[in-house]
């Protein structure tokens, strides 16, 4: 990774407990598609890291062709990685964890730790956890505990300390049910998962058909629904606080900030009423788990007439960023949508002389080139407003000419 995170985070560290201290190691796979993304998503990955509380201590990325389906990296790459913690001489550089940029199989993570005698992460758990963090609402703490339950399933040994994971939203694992005569520890920490993956479900259920109610009240009002989709930490809120003028919308600059979906009545102008919705970003090799215990919440998008897919054209991977909300957008069988490319924070980015513009109109001929290929971007900073006039009248153009095709 091109840059040590330890300095700026050693400040961050409390008294009360120590910091984790993280080593992040990736593979970056041969292929044409992916040779450029291994770098890139161990920036991604430190982010993350950080996200959730520990200093990340140093990284490794090896180059093959695919990861070992043994040990995900080479033998020679493990024996690295044990060596660099065994040669720290002043502390700062010894790692207690290592996480890996995809997720591991059991077999995998089983064998890591027993090499590296550390605690063992995969991208996945570490994703898991930070949505974790960052449930606020019932229903977003029972789509979260569902999806980390789902994921610890294949993952317990027999190790009943696993299962202390498992409590959340529904409730201790000892609630769930009692050890039945003849069990081994690994069959009964298997049943009670997978009692509680029962109950998660049947409570998601009925948030879901609440939801479903909820929609189908604002389809007889005739309202049309916008919402807000893109890459995690674009802009999605802080755009939707200017678009709706509401203060209160929750803007924070960090990874997932948002995971619970915000509705809000906005006028695009005297005659064109509107709900705005923002919901969870995304991310690159985001948990399967995850997609399916949101679906509930990203039903929200099923009904939407619009898709402001927001990106942010600041960043040196926006075109990977976009094509990964693309990927997710399919998989949740909704990319045929009318959509508007909204790219944000143009304000941060520098014209040809190196400078940043005073305002929208002072963006370089360079820049505006940016939506030549996409004739429905826009370009606004969503922060210092520019550009949400021209965003309203491309947003009332597409839902018109949604409403044209849907009575004809």
């Amino acid at each position: 990774m091109p840059k040590d995170h330890t300095t700026a985070r050693t400040a961050l560290k409390t008294t009360a407990e120590e910091r984790e201290r993280a080593f992040l190691v990736g593979v970056q796979r041969n292929s044409e598609r992916d040779r450029w993304r291994g770098e890139a998503s161990l920036e991604e990955l430190a982010l993350l890291a950080e996200t959730a509380g520990a200093d990340v201590v140093g990284s490794a990325l090896q180059r093959m062709d695919s990861p070992n389906p043994a040990t995900y990296i080479g033998k020679g790459k493990l024996d690295e990685i044990v060596k660099r913690r065994g040669q720290s001489t002043d502390g700062d550089g010894e790692y207690t964890m290592v996480i890996f940029d995809d997720e591991l199989s059991p077999s995998q993570q089983q064998k890591l730790e027993k090499a590296l005698d550390v605690k063992v992460l995969d991208r996945t758990a570490l994703i898991l956890d930070i949505f974790a963090m960052r449930a606020r609402t019932r229903e977003g703490r029972l789509q979260v505990d569902l999806a980390q339950t789902e994921y610890l399933l294949p993952r317990l040994k027999g190790q009943w300390s696993h299962l202390e994971r498992l409590s959340g939203a529904s409730g201790a694992p000892g609630a769930i049910g009692v050890r039945g005569p003849g069990e081994t520890q690994i069959e009964t920490d298997r049943r009670l998962a997978r009692n509680k993956i029962t109950k998660l479900k049947k409570q998601i259920e009925e948030v879901r058909q609440q939801r479903s109610l909820y929609r189908r009240r604002r389809e007889r009002e005739g309202v049309p629904v916008v919402a807000l989709v893109g890459y995690t930490n674009a802009g999605k809120s802080t755009l939707m606080r200017a678009l709706t003028r509401d203060d209160d919308v929750f803007v924070q600059n960090q990874l997932f900030a948002t995971l619970d979906p915000l509705t809000r009545r906005v006028y695009l102008d005297d005659t064109h009423p509107a709900l705005l919705t923002d919901t969870v970003g995304f991310i690159q090799k985001l948990p399967t788990q995850l997609v399916a215990s949101f679906r509930a919440t990203l039903e929200e998008l099923t009904d939407a007439a619009l898709l402001l897919h927001v990106v942010d054209i600041t960043h040196p991977d926006a075109a990977h960023q976009s094509q990964t909300v693309e990927e997710t957008l399919t998989e949740l069988k909704i990319a045929d949508k009318p959509r508007i490319t909204v790219f944000n924070k143009v304000d941060q980015l520098a014209d040809a002389d190196g400078g940043l513009p005073s305002s929208l109109s002072e963006l370089s001929s360079f820049q505006r080139s940016l939506t030549e290929n996409i004739p429905d971007a826009v370009l606004v900073s969503a922060e210092k407003r520019w550009g949400l006039d021209l965003l309203r009248e491309g947003i009332v153009e597409a839902l018109d000419a949604s409403a044209v095709v849907a009575a004809s």
